[in-house]
């Protein structure tokens, strides 16, 4: 993995964007002043620090970009005997993501609501619902959302769909969802992972 190939990540320096966010303390000790993206990325994977490698690709990647990331890491926690709500939070996310329009943004909210947010469909759903300009309730009344929220909805979908089939699937699952965000950021859509 090389700085270059990562070409949705738009910050050539990786404190600035761990900057957003706080790292967990083995990622602090990580980091260096001067690392790329892809250096950091590749010394979390080494360290198995997988939490924070979710949480700094969550935030370096553009809000839609990040938003389809959570969408294919909820969707495969999907059964075919899956709750509806999930299905449904998921598939209004997506929709967002191919098309994001306040039209498409703001049922997300209501169908993250149905997930009772417990589900990585429903903070996939979240991630869509805090991606746009307007998060009031209320006919009229325009509420920008945090700049981070998308992120932190994103990371929640992915940690939460890393933990979905019990403790001994969790690293792998990680290690599944991690090189699907490398994936998304240099270009690609996740999906061949």
């Amino acid at each position: 993995m090389t700085a270059q190939n990562l070409k949705k990540i738009n910050q050539p320096i990786a404190s600035e964007i761990a900057k957003l966010f706080e790292l967990d303390e083995q990622g602090q000790v990580l980091l260096s002043a001067e690392m790329t993206p892809a250096e950091f990325i590749r010394v979390l994977i080494e360290n198995e620090d997988y939490p924070d490698v979710v949480r700094f690709i969550a935030y370096a990647l553009p809000k839609r970009e990040a938003t389809w990331w959570a969408c294919l890491c909820a969707r495969s926690c999907l059964s075919e005997h899956g709750k509806a709500t999930d299905q449904k939070a998921i598939e209004l996310a997506e929709a967002w993501v191919y098309k994001p329009t306040p039209e498409h943004c703001q049922p997300n909210y209501q169908a993250a609501e149905a997930t009772a947010f417990k589900t990585p469909a429903g903070w996939a759903a979240m991630a869509a619902f805090w991606s746009g300009d307007n998060i009031s309730p209320v006919k009229g009344n325009v509420v920008p959302p945090s700049a981070d929220l998308p992120a932190k909805a994103v990371s929640g979908a992915v940690m939460l769909a890393a933990v979905q089939e019990g403790p001994e699937k969790i690293k792998e699952r990680y290690q599944r969802f991690i090189q699907q965000g490398i994936d998304i950021a240099g270009g690609g859509d996740g999906r061949k992972i």
